[in-house]
């Protein structure tokens, strides 16, 4: 596994332990967004390699919880779903 891999995974594990509420998937999510790794659906899905309606659900799950994530864009042909992080003084 590379250093970058395990910088991920170190980060995705820690995003999980300040808020045990968070999957896998959703703090994966979070922590693509705030490294400016991914900022749409289908890109975290190809880059993790994990089934791109997985990670709809998990993104519309978080989406759902206020001031944790913002939709910005839903493309509804390829339902790519672009997503960010809310400003800092809103979290």
């Amino acid at each position: 596994m590379s250093e970058e891999a395990s910088r991920f995974l170190a980060l995705v594990a820690a995003a999980q332990g300040r808020d045990n509420r968070l999957t896998s998937i959703q703090a994966g999510l979070l922590v693509a967004a705030e490294l400016g790794i991914a900022s749409d659906s289908r890109a975290f899905a190809r880059l993790l390699g994990i089934a791109h309606s997985l990670v709809l659900r998990e993104l519309n799950a978080l989406a759902e919880r206020e001031k944790v994530l913002q939709i910005v864009k839903r493309d509804l042909r390829t339902m790519r779903v672009h997503y960010t992080l809310p400003p800092r003084d809103e979290a």
